[in-house]
Parts: structure tokens; C-alpha cells; sequence
């Protein structure tokens, strides 16, 4: 056998890892740098190897035994990378915010003058505080999707890391996949949550410049998808419940992802993670774009923050491809449904969590602690299922979307929307609650007659066609109730058809329309909901009295505006007065008795008027038809004589008959009768 003899100072400034054992050589522990240096003795014994190593510095790790009381985050900054900022974040304004910014001027104007001068604002300054809140709280209360999409990109919003620092008692990052690189864009790690150990993968932006050109934005490429798969398999394998958090604008597209599998990286992910045997919960913290969101949110349960969005393409993509412009990207985000209530709507998302108002940068914290909340719930909810029926879960979630029926012919034109159109379903109201709406609507309308102000035409409106659909859905149930509706049906298809080829109604066909009709007529009156129905159209016919009335007084305060301004015009008021003069100067009581010249004057002022008039009610969008007299007005004073020489010969003719002898005879007999009977 041999024997190695050496100096255990040749050991010196090795490492562990130099170590080797080989067992073809027979040969253990020896430094692989040391193998030129030995001299090789035959001995007639075994093999002794003895090996000097060199004391180690023990390390502080996973956990410092005593870490410094003062560092932000705890023990957790001294296993991470990601520290807090140096520099305070700078305030961002959002354009649909700036209105806020005069009420924070106007706070800190006030605090500023009360330092300044001593005196005590404290009353206007919570004034001023409230009214700032309030308008705060209605400003995302009705947000457009496209302000929820700024929201969403806002510089300031809380990151992945933040939201896992916040929420997990303990979490330590898992780095590479194991193919030559770490990818920044995504991060994983083992964190747990009220002690339970969660396996935590989420995409992370930066919260500034640096910091974003370091993670790329957000922006994973192969590596980081292969990363996550990694940690996926790990979380199976040892039975750890996953939890991603999604908040990408999409994959990273250059040509050297292409070149490494970018698009078999996502595929790959989509494909395992519909069979991995843990619970999945996949949030959407900020923006999540297309397939490099999909590539980790294949989950049981799809949970988002409620400013964030969850789309296909973004909104200047899909106004640059459809309208040819990305200042279309406003309609784009309205068109695309991306919002969390809408997705709630189609069934993709699963639950919202809510935001304070400002947005999730306003409250990091309370938000994380609205997360952590939706997480321990969710979780509760998935480990009761066992593993056939987690996976079934995950299967039916997604198998769900984007149905459509097979089998029935479509339009050519109508092919391009394949998916089946939602039947809209109007909430049922009650008798009360209807007669309170009314009693609302009449209330608006007293008002508005009593203060001069135009009636409210929108609830008119909106009333009107409330009241039509509800009609519509009790007359389906009544027709349904007779057993009506394949026959109604049957008919509405031939119509249909008739219509269609231009042709002339078969009186066949109207035969059957009329025997259905008179079947109607006389069934309804027996049908379960007949009641609720005439009530129902009763109303209808009030509120359409109500609207045509309100219309007819809104009209007749808008000719009245517009004679008052024709009226008020100086050279009208000029004339008016001049004729007024003369009128007065010439001592005539009625228009008969004025000069001609006057009287033409007056008739003249009439006409001008009558024209601006006429002018004004076309404006109005009215008809105007004008009336042409007959009579002449030069001629009323002969009219008048006339009239009184016919008065006159009535007068004395009567006066004859009345006093005649004969008349006085038939009144004497009527007398005698009258005494007799």
C-alpha cells in the first residue's frame, strides 16, 4: 500500500470545497493543490490520511442571535437585498388628482398664516381637512378605467417585497434557476404567514430609477419563468401552499429571450401548474400584462387589489392596432374590461381587496394587512379540499371562461364575436319600492314647479324605461303562465322571415297574429301576476302624463325666456315706448279711435315682433305655422256700425212682439189653464 507523507502547512488557504475522495485512487481528503507536492513512500501498512483544517468564522445565519433593535423590517433586512430607500420616494400627482392639490394648498396656507401670526385656525383648518377628504373619497369612488390604469403604473406603488416584508413573520429568498442566471425580475422565497410556511413567487418592479433598471422593470425573461418553475416544484415536492403576486407589463420581448425560449418558458409554467398537487392563490398588486402574467397566475383563486388591471394587451396597444392612435387608449381600457369589478363580472377574478382612498401607495401597510387577510382566508378555504378536488377546482376555474355556444348559425358579419351574448337581467322591484320611487319623482317635479327650474327629464327617463322593461319581463311570465310562449315565438320567426324578403303580410298570417291576440286579451285577466302587471302599467301611463306634462312646461318656459329677451332688445324698448307716447298724447281710449298713421305704426312693431318670435321658436326646433286673417283691420269701425244698426232692429222688433195683442191673448189662456189644473 502507499503512503503519503506531507506537511500539514500545505493545507494552509484551502477550502472545504477543494477537498476530494476518490475511490478508484484510494485516495481521501486531500487538498487536489497538494497532489504535485507529496512524496510517495511504499509501506507495508494501511493508509493514514490526517488533514489540519483551518477554524472557520461561525455565520450569522439564517437568523443574527442578537440583531440590532433599531433596523427597520427586523432580523428580515439582514437576509435580503432589498432595503429600505435612503431617499424619500418624491410625490407623484396623477393628472385626475390635481384638483386635491388646491385643497392641500389651501390646508397648508392656513397652518403656514396660524404659525405666522398665532392666531387659532384649528375650526377652518378641520374644515378644510374634511372637505379634502370628502372630495378624496368621491374621486375614486367613480374612477374610469383608464385612471385606474395610472393607478395601477403609479411610481410610488407598493412592490411585491414591500407587501412580503409587511405581511410574513420570517422570509428568506431562494436565488437561480439553476441555468446560469438569477433573474432580478422575479422573486421567490419561503416566508411564513401566522405560522404557516407559504412558498412566495412574485414579479418586482423598482421604486426608482436604479432600482427599476436593475429588475428591468418588471419585465421577467426564460430565466425568471424557469426560476419560478423551479421554486414551484420545490413547493410541491415539500407540500408548501404557493402564493404569486403579479405585477408585470408583460414578458421581456427582446431578441435574446426569444432566442432563449421565451414563449416555451410560459408555456411550460401554464402547463405545470394545472398539475401541481398544492393550493395556488394568485394577486394582482399592480399592473398584469398578457402571457408574462399568466406564466404564474394559473391559480385556484385570482384575487386583486382594487385599482389594479388584468389585461390581454394594454390600452395604447389596443388603440394603436384598432383605432390607429394610442390617444384612443381611454375607449381602449373601457372596451377591454380590464378593471377588477368588471373581471369579477366574467368570472375571472375571484375577489377584490380594497385600497385606501389614493390608491395602495397611500396605506402600504394597511393594504398589505388587507392582503394577508384575503390570503389566510383564501388558504383556509383551499387546504380543506384534498387533492383530486384542488386540482379539479383549478380545472373547472378556467374551463369556465369564455364560453360560447356550438351549433348555431351566426351572421358572417356577427362572426367575429363569437362569445355568447349575456342576457341582461333587471332586478325585480317591488310594489313599495316602486311607489317610493314615484313618490320621489313627483316630489322632483313639485319642486322644480315651485322654484321655476327645468323638471327632471333624465329620472323621467330613466323611470319610464324601467318601468317598460318591467312591464316586458311580467307580460314574458304571464305569456309563459298561459303556456303562450312556443306559439308566440313560432309567429315572431314568420314575421321575421316576412320582413326580411320584403313581402307583403299573408293574411293567413295575420289571421293567426289577431286569434292570439283575442287568446291574450281574454287570458290575462286569470293569469298569477296580472295584478302586479296592470299596476305596473298604470304607473307607466302616469309617469309618461307626468313626462309629456313637464316637457309641455319646460317648452313654455323656454318660449317665455325667449319673448322676455325679444322684448328686453333696446330698439324694441325704444319703439314701444315712442308708440306709448303717442297714444298717451293722443288721448284715444281704444285702438279704433287712434289715427291711422299710429295705428300702422303699431301694427308694424306687431309684425317685427311676430318675426323675431317665429325666428326664436325655429331655434326651439318647433314648427311654426302662421295663421292669416281675413278680415282687414282699416275696415273695424264700419264693422262696428254695422253691428249696431242690426242691434237696434232686433231691439224693436221684439219690443213689437212682445207688445202685440196676440201674444198678450195666449198668455191670458195659459193663465186660465194653469189656475184650472
Amino acid at each position: 500500500m502507499a503512503s503519503i507523507s506531507y506537511s500539514p502547512a500545505a493545507f494552509d488557504g484551502t477550502s472545504a470545497s477543494d477537498l476530494l475522495r476518490s475511490s478508484s485512487s484510494g485516495v481521501t481528503g486531500i487538498p487536489l493543490k497538494t497532489l504535485g507536492k507529496v512524496r510517495f513512500v511504499v509501506k507495508r501498512r494501511d493508509v493514514i490520511v490526517a488533514a489540519k483544517m483551518r477554524k472557520m468564522k461561525k455565520h450569522e445565519y439564517p437568523w443574527p442571535a442578537d440583531p440590532h433593535p433599531n433596523v427597520k423590517g427586523g432580523v428580515l433586512t439582514h437576509l435580503s437585498h432589498f432595503k429600505p430607500l435612503k431617499e424619500k420616494q418624491k410625490p407623484v400627482t396623477l393628472d385626475f388628482e390635481k384638483p386635491l392639490v388646491d385643497f392641500e394648498k389651501k390646508i397648508v396656507d392656513v397652518r403656514k398664516m396660524s404659525n405666522e401670526t398665532g392666531l387659532d385656525f384649528s375650526d377652518q383648518i378641520i374644515s378644510l381637512e374634511n372637505k379634502y377628504q370628502q372630495a378624496l373619497k368621491e374621486l375614486y369612488l367613480h374612477l374610469t378605467p383608464i385612471q385606474r390604469v395610472n393607478i395601477a403604473r403609479h411610481p410610488n406603488r407598493p412592490t411585491f417585497l414591500d407587501h412580503v416584508f409587511n405581511i410574513t413573520d420570517k422570509f428568506v429568498e431562494l436565488h437561480g434557476d439553476r441555468a446560469g442566471y438569477d433573474d432580478p425580475a422575479i422573486v421567490t422565497g419561503i416566508g411564513t404567514i401566522d405560522g404557516r410556511r407559504y412558498m412566495f413567487i412574485g414579479q418586482q418592479k423598482g421604486r426608482n430609477t436604479k432600482e427599476n433598471i436593475q429588475r428591468n422593470f418588471g419585465m421577467p425573461t426564460p430565466h425568471g419563468y424557469r426560476k419560478a418553475l423551479r421554486m414551484m416544484y420545490y413547493a410541491d415536492h415539500h407540500g408548501f401552499p404557493i402564493v404569486t403576486f403579479i405585477d408585470t407589463p408583460g414578458a421581456y420581448a427582446d431578441l435574446k429571450s426569444e432566442e432563449l425560449g421565451q414563449g416555451e418558458a410560459i408555456a411550460h409554467n401554464l402547463r405545470t401548474m394545472f398539475g401541481l398537487k398544492v393550493p395556488i392563490v394568485s394577486i394582482v398588486i399592480g399592473e398584469g400584462g398578457s402571457g408574462g402574467a399568466l406564466a404564474i397566475g394559473c391559480a385556484n383563486k385570482l384575487l386583486m387589489l382594487e385599482n389594479a388591471v388584468f389585461y390581454v394587451a394594454s390600452p395604447e396597444a389596443c388603440a394603436a392596432i384598432l383605432w390607429k392612435s394610442a390617444k384612443a387608449s381611454p375607449k381602449a381600457a373601457e372596451k377591454l374590461r380590464i378593471t377588477a369589478p368588471e373581471l369579477c363580472k366574467l368570472q375571472i377574478c375571484d375577489g377584490i381587496i380594497p385600497e385606501p382612498p389614493g390608491g395602495a401607495h397611500a396605506g402600504a401597510t394597511w393594504t398589505s394587512q388587507q392582503i394577508k387577510a384575503a390570503i389566510n382566508e383564501t388558504m383556509d378555504e383551499l387546504t380543506a379540499m384534498d387533492t383530486e378536488e384542488l386540482l379539479k377546482h383549478r380545472m373547472h376555474k378556467f374551463r369556465k371562461l369564455g364560453g360560447f355556444q356550438e351549433g348555431v348559425p351566426i351572421d358572417p358579419k356577427k362572426k367575429v364575436n363569437m362569445k355568447k351574448k349575456e342576457e341582461q337581467t333587471v332586478p325585480r322591484s317591488s310594489k313599495a319600492e316602486l311607489e317610493g320611487e314615484i313618490e320621489n319623482l313627483k316630489q322632483q317635479i313639485l319642486k322644480a314647479k315651485e322654484s321655476s327650474t327645468k323638471p327632471p327629464e333624465v329620472a323621467l327617463k330613466y323611470m319610464i324605461e324601467k318601468l317598460k322593461e318591467e312591464a316586458y319581463h311580467e307580460y314574458s311570465e304571464a305569456i309563459r303562465a298561459m303556456g303562450l310562449k312556443d306559439r308566440l315565438e313560432m309567429l315572431r320567426e314568420e314575421v321575421s322571415k316576412v320582413n326580411s324578403k320584403d313581402r307583403l303580410m299573408n293574411p293567413v298570417l295575420m289571421d293567426k297574429i289577431e286569434k292570439l291576440k283575442h287568446e291574450l286579451n281574454q287570458s290575462l285577466s286569470a293569469t298569477p301576476n296580472y295584478t302586479i302587471l296592470k299596476y305596473k302599467l298604470d304607473m307607466l301611463k302616469e309617469v309618461s302624463t307626468a313626462k309629456s306634462l313637464s316637457k309641455a312646461a319646460t317648452m313654455k318656459q323656454e318660449v317665455n325666456k325667449k319673448l322676455s329677451e325679444i322684448m328686453g332688445r333696446p330698439e324694441i324698448k325704444e319703439k314701444l315706448e315712442a308708440l306709448e307716447a303717442e297714444v298717451q298724447s293722443s288721448g284715444s281710449s281704444s285702438f279704433i279711435d287712434l289715427d291711422e298713421g299710429v295705428k300702422d305704426k303699431i301694427l308694424k312693431l306687431k309684425s317685427e315682433i311676430e318675426l323675431e318670435m317665429i325666428s326664436a321658436l325655429e331655434s326651439l326646433s318647433l314648427e311654426v305655422v302662421v295663421v292669416k286673417s281675413n278680415a282687414n283691420p282699416t275696415s273695424l269701425s264700419v264693422f262696428k256700425n254695422k253691428v249696431d244698426n242690426l242691434n237696434e232692429e232686433i231691439n224693436k222688433t221684439i219690443e213689437e212682439v212682445v207688445n202685440s195683442s196676440e201674444l198678450k191673448n195666449m198668455m191670458e189662456l195659459l193663465k186660465l189653464k194653469k189656475a184650472k189644473a
